[in-house]
This record gives structure tokens, sequence and C-alpha cells, in this order.
């Protein structure tokens, strides 16, 4: 027993030791951080996941053992013996910087090549390099409070929905391929010559087909996937904290999860949010801020000047107005001075990343007004959209003219930059805030139908259920989103759970009858036999254990994240296969 521990077994941990165990004797084990051999003494940093250690071979060490200290490296991993004694020389930017340990054994358990990358939080490493030595970059003390911080919310998550008469149950991986959304991630069937699995894009219809089958509250962490062109902060394998409620209206759903979030800042961050939190129609969010995400910690509100300059004879306005979409304006309270001319080309080669045309400015300077739109609109016009703005000396204005959809982008967008660029956010402010009366349906032009904005099973409003054959487009959606510091932590909705709706619904969508009981007759069957009114919501966790954590890459909150282009550095996922293997599933590679 205890071979490989050479008979040792570990009495603390070494972050934890503290000047009440002077004299004791203890038993730790770790990794080397560094070791320094100066001779007639060496001193090594012992790590493990608590902390760091400083320990001591000297003269008064086994000359064998002290000979074993002198080969120490970094990242040997080994267990040390010794007596805890105050440190001559106080560290005070460490817990255990007022003691150390005078080793009297040593076992090297295992030793360790020299590592590609440093195990220390600020080694400004690529991502990559990261990426592809997990394990090293897993041992950083950011890393690993990072991951603890992360299960300590599973454990809080779970403890909160099971005091609350939620259940866990857990919903199937390989499922039938759903149509609308991102792109499933297909798995071939070896039994079934031909036929496909789809991996969850989420538990939707499953933790729906739960509420009829009577469970009543359903909580479940779960791994979801899809297979999508990936952005920056986007994994095609992730997590959501997974809920469903029966007998419930969107009050109800929206109070439950007020109380968690509440519970979850207060025990994790120690901050105390107000309840019950802000609300805002998506129509306000999108006129004030031109995202339905809006970060409300600061101000610089779009405002609409379309009705200043429908007539002002400047034809990129005017014609904006004209074909029904608008000109508005965002006031950068002292970016006159800040946004130079060459920064401002910058950020009009921003907004056109947003199919934005082009970027208007004006800077207000005391004793003038510098912009090169002047000569078009006039000193009248440009003293009434001031005056609107509320602009003062100082102040930069930036307008973009286009149909409604591209000014909100462009607007909207250029503003959370602007924010983050000059400083203006409040690091320490956390202001949640819901999203409410979503659209039900937006407009795909590529396929030249009407889609679901959630998804297909989202309920109208009641008011506007006349509207869902005769104007789908002005339908809103019992959906609300929870929204805290310019992200969306999670989304929901209450569910339709009656049959005739559903398929004037899927009816809206395109789908005929036929369709539509290919594609979800399992669902419209269980509908068939008393499904309750019912609703849930579900959060993307990856984001909220970036939020509680500060971290600004969701890579660094996920154990063993993909990059941007679903690669796997560590593991040098996706591969090939050979062919033997492609035929047992019945597929056969065709190189173009």
């Amino acid at each position: 027993m205890g071979e490989a521990l050479g008979g040792l077994k570990r009495s603390h941990f070494c972050g934890n030791l503290r000047e009440e165990q002077i004299g004791e004797s203890v038993t730790l084990m770790g990794w080397v951080q560094k070791s320094r051999n100066l001779g007639s003494i060496v001193f090594a940093d012992l790590r493990d996941y608590t902390g760091i250690v400083q320990v001591v071979f000297d003269g008064d060490t086994d000359e064998a053992i002290f000979e074993k200290a002198t080969k120490l490296r970094s990242e040997f991993c080994v267990a040390v013996v010794g007596a805890v004694r105050m440190r001559s020389s106080v560290n005070e930017h460490i817990p255990t910087g007022k003691i150390e340990v005078l080793a009297s054994e040593l076992k090297i358990l295992s030793e360790s090549d020299v590592p590609p990358i440093y195990v220390k939080d600020d080694d400004d490493v690529s991502d990559d390099l990261r990426l592809k030595y997990r394990t090293l970059d897993l041992r950083k003390p950011r890393s690993q409070s990072i991951l603890r911080t992360r299960s300590r919310v599973y454990k809080l998550t779970r403890d909160f929905f099971d005091s609350e008469g939620f259940v866990e149950v857990e919903t199937p991986m390989l499922n039938k391929p759903t149509p609308e959304g991102a792109r499933d991630y297909l798995v071939p069937s070896r039994i079934h010559d031909g036929e496909f699995y789809a991996l969850p894009q989420s538990p939707q219809l499953m933790k729906q087909l739960l509420m009829v089958a009577g469970f009543d509250r359903y909580i479940q962490i779960a791994r979801c996937f899809r297979d999508e062109d990936l952005r920056f902060n986007r994994q095609p394998e992730f997590t959501q904290i997974d809920m469903e409620l029966s007998f419930v209206e969107a009050e109800d759903v929206i109070e439950v999860n007020e109380r968690y979030l509440k519970m979850l800042f207060k025990e994790v961050l120690g901050k105390d949010l107000a309840v019950p939190f802000d609300r805002m129609t998506y129509q306000e969010a999108m006129d004030r801020y031109g995202v339905d995400k809006p970060d409300v910690r600061f101000g610089m509100e779009l405002k609409d000047v379309s009705d200043l300059v429908k007539d002002c004879g400047f034809k990129v306005f005017t014609s904006a107005v004209e074909s029904g979409g608008s000109v508005r304006a965002i006031v950068v309270e002292g970016g006159a001075d800040f946004y130079s001319r060459k920064k401002i080309d910058k950020l009009e080669a921003f907004v056109k990343d947003f199919k934005a045309k082009g970027l208007a400015w004006a800077k207000v300077k005391e004793d003038e007004i510098q912009s090169p739109i002047l000569k078009f609109i006039g000193d009248e016009t440009m003293d009434k959209i001031l005056e609107k703005l509320e602009a003062k000396a100082g102040d930069l204005v930036l307008f973009v003219a286009d149909k409604n959809a591209t000014v909100y982008a462009a607007l909207g967008n250029l503003r959370n930059h602007i924010a983050d660029e000059m400083g203006m956010i409040p690091e320490d402010v956390i202001a949640p805030l819901w999203i409410v009366e979503f659209p039900l349906f937006e407009y795909d032009e590529e396929e030249g139908r009407y889609v679901a904005m959630h998804h297909p099973f989202t309920s109208p409003m009641d008011e506007d259920l006349d509207k869902l054959e005769s104007d789908p487009g002005a339908c809103r959606a019992k959906a609300y989103d929870i929204v805290i510091n310019g992200d969306e932590m999670g989304g929901g909705s209450i569910r339709i759970h009656d049959s005739e709706i559903q398929s004037r619904m899927f009816k809206a969508l395109g789908f005929t009858a036929e369709e539509a009981e290919e594609k979800f007759g399992f669902l419209i069957e269980a509908f068939r036999y008393g499904a309750p009114p019912h609703g849930g919501l579900a959060y993307g966790l990856d984001r909220l254990i970036m939020l509680l954590t500060g971290e600004k890459n969701m890579r660094h909150v996920i154990a063993f994240p993909k990059t941007q282009s679903a690669s796997d550095l560590l593991t040098g996922a996706p591969v090939s296969l050979p062919e033997k293997q492609l035929e047992e599933v019945h597929i056969r590679v065709i190189e173009e």
C-alpha cells in the first residue's frame, strides 16, 4: 500500500499553513514552482491548488536528501516532510509568507521536462499555446480559481432549485435532428443504415415533454452543441442551466430567477442585487441602445434626429428617412478632444462592419462647430440637432443614416466600443435587466419567409394572437431575456401548450401540416393528452461564469475548450478516420 507515495500521507495543503502550525511536522505534496540552489542551501516553492509555501533544505538536512533537492526543477511533482518554522525574510505577497518548512524528507514522485509555458498567471503566452498545453495552463492559480468557482456555482444552483421543488432530469444526447436555428452536430447510426442522430442544441423539446409528463419543475445543467460559424466567445459545445416550470406565467419564471441570481451573486461575489430587476421592452432597448442586450451602466443613448433632417438637403440623411429608415446619433461626452480625425476614421471603419455606409460627425467647440456635413445641412439645422441632443462644448456627435436595423446595429455596437475605449464603464457595478416583449418572428431575407426569433414553441402575447396569419411581423412573444452588464445571460419564454395555436405557429413559419407532423409529430402527439401551461428559461453557464470571475474570454472558463475554428489543440480533434471505421457507420468520404 502507498508504494507510489513512499508510505507518506499528506497532512496539510501548501497554501493553508500559517503561524499556528509553527513547530509541527507536516507532509506536503505538490509541484515545484521554482527552485533556487545557493550551494549550501536550497529553496523550493511548493505549490498545490491552495497556494505556495517555501520549503528549505540546508545543513540540517540529511546529505542524501539535500543532494536530491539540488536536482529539483520547475514542475517536478514531489512529497516533502518537514517542520514549520518562522521565515527569516517575510514575503507579504503570499498568505504563507511568514513561515517556511524545513525539510527532513523528500520524495520525487515524478520528474518534469522543461515546461513549454510558465505556470504563472502573468506569463503573457498566446491563447493557442495555452490550449495546446492546457494541462499546464490549468495548474495556474487563476485557472484553478475560475474552475473552482464554476464548481461552486454548480452546487449553489442545484441546492437552490432543489429547495424550490425542481427535479433534475438528464435528457438525451442522441436526438432527432431539428430544423430552424443553428446547424446540428450529426451522429451516424451504425445499426440504422444511412440514418443519423443529432447532438442537442438545447433540451427544449424534451423539457417541454417533461412538463406534459407531470414533473412540474425541471432543472438540468446540460451540455449543448451547435455546429455554427464561430465568433469570439462562442464554443461548439457549451453548458446551459436549463429549467422549465408548469402552471406558470412569465412573472412566475422571472420571480424565481431573480431570487436565484440574488442568491448567486451574494454567495459568490458578496454583492446584494436589488429585486425586482429593471425591465425594458425590446423596442425601447433598440430605440435607446441599438441592441437587445444593452449595457445600462453608462449613458450615451441613441437619439432619433430624423424629424430635424428629413428636409435638410443632405441626400445621405434625406434619402434614409424617405426610404423608411432613420438618422440617429450618439453624443460622446468629452469625445471632441479624445477622438482625432484619424481615430474617427477608425470608428467609421468599425460601423461599416455592421453594414453602415458611413459615419457622419460633429465636434462641439467653445466657439465653433467642426463638421464635414455642416456645409450641407446648415448652421440652423445643426443648432437644432445639438439642442435636441443636449450636446455641449467638448462633445463629439456621431450620426448613422440607413434602414433602422443597420442604424441600430451600427450605433449600438459603436456605443459599446467607445465606452470601452474611453474607460466609461464602471467595472464594480452589476446591472441586471429583463428585456421583454420580443418580436415573435423576424424576416429572413435569404429564405424569403418569417422565422421564429427564439424558437417555434414560444407563445404569442394574447393580444397579438389575431395577427398570427394577417400580420406576423407585428406579433410579440411572451419571451424574456436576462441581460447583465451588456451580455445576454439567459433567455426564455412561456411556451405554446395549445395544439391549435401551435399548428397556426407552424403555418406562419411556412410549414405544411405534413412537414410539421414529420418534424415535430412526437410533440404534437404529446400535446393531445393534456399539456399544462408551461414556460422556462436557460442560462448560458459559461457566460455567467465569465461575469462572476471577471474573465473576458470564454475559453478560459471552460476546462478543455475549442479554438475559434472548433479545433481542439490539446487532443488534435477533429481527425480523419480509417476507412474501415467509416464503413461501420455507412459513411464514405469523397475528396473534392
